[in-house]
């Protein structure tokens, strides 16, 4: 037998089963053995029945005393009763539709019984154990590895086929590249997966585990970073004097955050360096990373180089504009912004003057990265709002000049594990701090029949010159899915809310029309904004103080609190609604977090605790594959290292070209499939 062999090679797996395995991406016999245990059960210690607990898993070694069926007369279908013990007492063996096991047992044999305990009549019962007679080659006892459930394959048949690929093991190379296994200090790889499949203690799984989460992480990070390109410490820079920002820093009206402070520190150690800066700024809505950007901008300029922003919205460009200018031209520096609609005439002359260097700090959206748009001297290029753009865009943004120190920006808190893994080429920085007298938004679960003591409550706040965000799930109504849409949200609450001015906001409208929404939402010629999630990334409302959230079940906690994070700007107290229409209990956990914090870092922590990697908003687009053993929140050590590894394989072999790393290539390849983008 080969590990390229199909499973049919294995006795007793026919074309059923090798179709039931093929459903779960098991062909050959290397992917069964490659396929590891999701935990453990115990089975090394004996319990006496006067032991055992109720509510446990345990094991037991008895003597059949009796066996009998349930009920006045034999029926196939009848339980099988057995009556058991050993020296401390009885417990009762129950299997269901028992018939076609009766005769397995008999009485007076000893058999050893696995499985959980209950009390039933006063008595103890065990329903459908796993079970051996003594003196059986299959014994149950020892450290038992448990599988994913795939239907039509029980435990047992899945331990057995894994049993029979054992004598293949030790026949697994070691594949990582020169000392990485010595340096890491790494298991070898048949070590590893002997004893992923057949410890003999926790300390073997655990040194085996370690291995085999480092591989898979090693291969997902290698993947990553090919697919984003360029390393992080890819090239000389274009290099930036951080000082002259203190002047800057000087006109602020306010001391900067002892997050914004180490912000600026790690951006000042990048700029003053020879290496090009690639650093990710994340931080919460209003906890100060505009002006991060700005002291950057600032300092780039005073060095004699442009700096460049690129936001995902024409709405947002003029908003950072108007920041911008107002902030920088006082001190002599010259702002300009480019956007799509502009006239021709105007786009032509803004291009003239930021070629001719006459443009200092260009804020602007797409347009940015078109052909034509050509800098004279871009040291400095920022994206606000990262995940609303591909890694394409923004290397395009970057390819504008020579050694562009790139700063990328999100509101959207991410955990530092995940972070790790979407953001792979980039450093980071968290800023987990918020300025001084930022009020926080009183979050309350609202049920359906709260909702017109709530309706009242958004009326009076709405008649003291306040403005709310009705945020629904669906556009239009679906005969698939219970819940509600903007649209028969919006009919309703202009039933309800007459004499106040109501607008409804969804994805199919126009570009043109949902800007000019949000501009006179923000200009207070809209009371109320009925919408789909596209507001949450938006404009700043100060006088938008409350948010509704409809079915609230069907949004997740980091997504909640992105669209939380649309009010609380201002001075007026602010407020959230979770209308809950269909109560589970992750929904109710996920609501319960978002009343008590409102730390974004930690809400997206807890976000992946629940949700896992793969559904957490804005991943599924960054394209992580299923991990098979890796946790990317308990295994956010080994991530590190994985990392690490992964940056200098490629910084040696960028393409993984070199013989020793051709295991690494094919494992990158099969995890990513279509999506990788090494010349293969």
């Amino acid at each position: 037998m080969e590990l390229t062999d199909s499973v049919k090679t294995l006795k007793g797996i026919g074309k059923k089963k090798a179709e039931l395995l093929a459903g779960q991406g098991i062909y050959t016999l290397n992917d069964i053995i490659m396929r590891f245990p999701r935990k453990y059960e115990d089975r090394r210690n004996v319990i006496p029945v006067s032991e055992l607990e109720a509510g446990k898993d345990q094991l037991i070694h008895v003597k059949v005393l009796s066996r009998r069926y349930s009920g006045f007369r034999y029926k196939k279908k009848s339980p099988l009763l057995l009556l058991c013990e050993d020296d401390s007492g009885r417990i009762e063996i129950v299997f269901f539709n028992g018939a076609y096991i009766a005769n397995l047992f008999n009485a007076g044999a000893e058999y050893t019984f696995y499985g959980r305990v209950t009390e039933n009549r006063g008595g103890l019962q065990m329903v459908h154990p796993e079970f051996h007679r003594s003196g059986d080659p299959d014994d149950i006892r020892g450290i038992i590895p448990v599988y994913s459930a795939t239907e039509g394959i029980s435990q047992n048949e899945y331990r057995k086929m894994v049993r029979a690929c054992e004598p293949l093991i030790d026949g697994i190379p070691e594949w990582l590249p020169g000392d990485l296994p010595v340096r890491y200090r790494l298991a070898d790889p048949a070590f590893a997966v002997r004893n992923i499949h057949f410890p003999e203690d926790g300390r073997m799984i655990l040194q085996a585990k370690y291995r085999l989460v480092f591989d898979e992480l090693l291969t997902l990070e290698t993947g990553m970073l090919s697919i984003r390109g360029d390393l992080a410490d890819s090239g000389d820079g274009a290099v930036i004097d951080p000082l002259p920002a203190d002047e800057f820093i000087k006109t602020l009206p306010f001391e900067l955050t002892e997050g914004q402070k180490q912000a600026w520190k790690d951006i000042s150690a990048d700029l003053s360096s020879q290496k090009a800066m690639n650093r990710l700024i994340q931080g919460d809505v209003g906890s100060g990373k505009t002006v991060i950007a700005e002291m950057a901008m600032y300092a780039a300029v005073k060095s004699r180089y442009q700096a460049v922003m690129m936001v995902p919205t024409e709405i947002l460009a003029k908003q950072h504009y108007k920041t911008l200018n107002d902030d920088l031209s006082m001190l002599g520096m010259r702002v300009a912004i480019l956007t799509g609609s502009m006239k021709q005439k105007d786009k032509n002359e803004t291009l003239m003057r930021l070629a001719a260097g006459d443009i200092d700090v260009l804020v602007g959206t797409h347009a940015l990265i078109e052909p034509g748009v050509e800098f004279k001297s871009l040291g400095l290029a920022i994206t606000d709002e990262q995940h609303r753009f591909g890694v394409e865009q923004r290397h395009m943004l970057s390819d504008k000049g020579e050694g562009i120190n790139i700063m990328v920006m999100t509101a959207t808190p991410i955990p530092r594990t995940l972070a790790v893994v979407i953001y792979g080429d980039l450093d980071i920085s968290q800023i987990r701090t918020m300025p001084k007298g930022r009020q926080k938004i009183i979050t309350k679960i609202a049920h359906p029949e709260d909702r017109m003591v709530m309706y009242d409550f958004i009326k009076k706040k709405l008649r003291e010159g306040q403005q709310a965000y009705v945020v629904a799930p669906l556009i239009s109504d679906s005969d698939k899915i219970d819940a509600s849409s903007a649209e028969e949200l919006y009919e309703e609450l202009s039933d309800l809310f007459r004499g106040f001015r109501l607008a409804l906001l969804h994805g199919n409208v126009d570009p043109a029309e949902k800007d000019r929404i949000m501009t006179d939402f923000a200009d207070h010629k809209i009371d109320m904004l009925v919408s789909t999630v596209v507001i949450e990334i938006g404009i700043n409302v100060p006088n938008a103080t409350i948010m509704v959230i409809e079915n609230s079940e069907r949004f997740g906690l980091a997504q909640m609190h992105q669209l939380r994070g649309r009010v609380g700007r201002g001075s007026v107290r602010s407020y959230c609604f979770l209308v809950m229409e269909h109560e589970n209990d992750i929904a109710v956990q996920r609501a319960q977090i978002l009343t008590e914090s409102s730390d974004g870092f930690e809400i997206a922590e807890e976000d992946l605790k629940l949700r896992g990697p793969g559904e957490i908003f804005g991943t599924k687009q960054h394209g992580i594959p299923e991990l098979n053993i890796s946790d990317l929140v308990s295994h956010a050590d080994v991530l590190e290292k994985a990392k690490e590894a992964a940056q200098e394989i490629l910084r040696d072999d960028p393409h993984l070209i070199k013989a020793e790393n051709h295991e690494l290539k094919k494992r990158v390849s099969t995890m990513f499939g279509d999506d990788i983008r090494l010349e293969l």
